[in-house]
């Protein structure tokens, strides 16, 4: 490895119409990767998502293979998904019914299946809303409604301008990628499951490929990181130190350098 990187993101920040997934190429250098670090996906759109039975682990083999799960977003429903999007957002707003008296709130309106949703930021161009201007700065610019509502249907997708930490992956330079419009499945919450581990190996730390491969098939390890939402209950963060290598796992994907964006957006 040359110690070169290509960062590569699904973006929502200007907004959203179709599910998408990002699927890796791996090059020579880097087929020792497991697939479930790198494919990521964003299923926002009602009839697309694989519904998950009450209790199931949040983990699934779209895009990747029975050695290495990858970990979904454990609690969107297909009737919450239909309604994510802000009503405001909406580019094709369904009509209100019923001769001016409208139903309380708009959100008990009927949206279509395709429901394309502008962000904030491309809806007002407002420089707030934009981190623009004077709010040009990760401490200032805070997401908006829209970005928050993004994030809980695509935990592994931009949102908004200072999304960085939990929507961008890096991996080393080399192989590509291919574009998978209306994917099966769900959305991935890869970047949740092994974000921390990724941020400690680039600040500096060293492990073998062996040791990624073995911590990435660990099922035990991603669905304590990322149980089902049931019932109200609490998502404390779980410690797992098999040996030392489990929580500090899956990436000297990202050492050093600088390489490529590839910005996975449409509109």
């Amino acid at each position: 490895m040359d110690g070169k990187q290509t960062f590569y993101d699904i973006s929502l920040v200007d907004g959203y119409n179709l599910p998408l997934a990002i699927v890796y190429l791996p090059a020579h250098n880097t087929t020792w990767i497991p697939p479930n670090l790198v494919n990521c996906a964003c299923i926002a759109s009602s009839g697309y998502l694989d519904e998950l039975a009450s209790g199931a682990p949040p983990t699934g083999l779209w895009y990747t293979n029975t050695s290495y799960p990858i970990p979904y977003e454990p609690a969107m429903t297909n009737v919450q998904v239909a309604g994510w999007c802000p009503w405001d957002l909406q580019k094709l707003k369904p009509y209100k019914p019923g001769d001016g008296i409208y139903p309380y709130p708009d959100d008990n309106i009927q949206r279509p299946v395709f429901d394309p949703c502008l962000s904030a930021c491309a809806a007002t161009n407002d420089p707030r809303d934009c981190c623009t201007g004077q709010w040009n700065d990760p401490e200032i610019c805070q997401p908006s409604l829209y970005s928050e509502m993004a994030k809980a249907v695509c935990p592994d997708a931009y949102s908004y301008a200072f999304d960085d930490q939990t929507s961008t992956f890096i991996i080393p330079t080399g192989g590509g990628w291919e574009v998978v419009f209306c994917p099966e499945g769900r959305s991935t919450n890869i970047l949740k499951v092994f974000g921390d581990q990724m941020r400690a190996i680039a600040s500096g730390g060293q492990l073998t490929h062996e040791m990624i491969k073995q911590s990435a098939g660990n099922r035990t390890f991603i669905e304590l990181m990322n149980p089902p939402k049931t019932g109200g209950a609490s998502s404390s963060k779980v410690v797992v130190t098999s040996n030392g290598w489990a929580l500090f796992l899956t990436i000297s994907i990202l050492l050093v350098s600088i390489g490529s964006l590839a910005d996975a957006m449409f509109d």
